[in-house]
């Protein structure tokens, strides 16, 4: 004897009208660019391999902005001067 499955109607509820209300918005639905398919550039592909790198080196799994630019100046990055006068 096979026995229903057990349903929370509230919840189904909720769900259903939080649904609806997103539809009728007409926003785009959030899309993580860290998880979307594509093909990745040598420099990105350079970029996201040397942040996991630092990562999985220091142990921390979500590095401060101040790490972030000391992985790019690891491969290179620095600012120009020229650049820095013009946005002044």
């Amino acid at each position: 004897m096979a026995s229903a499955p057990w349903v929370d109607r509230t919840a189904t509820a909720l769900a259903t009208r939080a649904a609806q209300a997103r539809q009728a918005s007409g926003r785009r639905p959030f899309v993580d660019p860290a998880t979307c398919e594509r093909d990745y550039n040598a420099d990105e592909l350079e970029f996201m391999n040397a942040m996991q790198e630092y990562k999985q080196r220091s142990g921390r799994m979500f590095p401060t902005w101040s790490e972030v630019l000391e992985v790019l100046r690891s491969l290179g990055y620095h600012k120009e001067e020229a650049q820095t006068q013009a946005a002044s």
